[in-house]
């Protein structure tokens, strides 16, 4: 099995304190994570890290120069007390048709919304994507994005740090593998609690958080 997902947009690396997180990757990356912009109204913003091709790591957290949102942050971030892999997502050549084509299969993705971010410059970037939660599955299952005429993330010239792996563990791999096939895509997976880990190649050599 590939030891990279196929379609992979991006990972989600989420932390309680931004601040300290994009600092640690750092020190232990020698790679500096570069701003990525502002989640208006929710909270929260992020750092990104390229991963090699279109592909791209966020660490996302609260946004301290903003109120506190009306709902909970993205992804949980409430709830966490140290930084951790939530989820990843994948980008399918056509969103509508993969979704429809995982309904098909038995795997129904949930609903797309629209978001959007200010970027450190002042573009407005906007996607669309299905349920971003980690739900019942742990962040085992993708969600899929959509970005439309935004520029990608991945070819923002941000700093890289080439991915070599992504891994999860699961109760029940094989009640995994099935709707990871629907969305056209795979995870190499272990017997274990639901819990997701990657591995990146930096000047410091192998790295690997999760």
């Amino acid at each position: 099995m590939n030891a990279i997902p196929p379609l992979l947009d991006h990972l989600v690396l989420a932390t309680p304190d931004l601040g300290a997180t994009v600092t640690a990757f750092a020190r232990r990356t020698g790679v500096t994570p570069a701003p990525g912009g502002v989640h208006l109204g929710l909270g929260t913003r992020n750092h990104l890290v390229g991963l090699g091709g279109r592909s791209y790591l966020e660490i996302l957290g609260p946004d301290p120069e903003q109120p506190d949102p009306s709902g909970p942050r993205p992804f949980g971030v409430d709830r966490l007390t140290g930084p951790a892999v939530l989820t990843w997502a994948i980008s399918p050549p056509d969103l509508d048709a993969a979704i429809a084509g995982a309904r098909a299969r038995g795997h129904d993705p949930g609903p797309v919304r629209p978001m959007s971010r200010r970027t450190p410059d002042g573009t407005l970037l906007r996607w669309r994507l299905t349920d971003a939660g980690p739900g019942e599955t742990g962040g085992l299952l993708p969600f899929l994005i959509d970005w439309g005429d935004s520029p990608h993330p991945a070819d923002s010239g941000l700093p890289v740090t080439p991915l070599l792996a992504v891994s999860a563990s699961a109760p029940d791999p094989e009640g995994q593998r099935g709707p990871l096939a629907a969305l056209g895509t795979a995870l190499t997976l272990t017997t274990g609690p639901f819990a997701l880990s990657f591995t990146v190649d930096t000047p410091n050599g192998p790295v690997s958080f999760g």
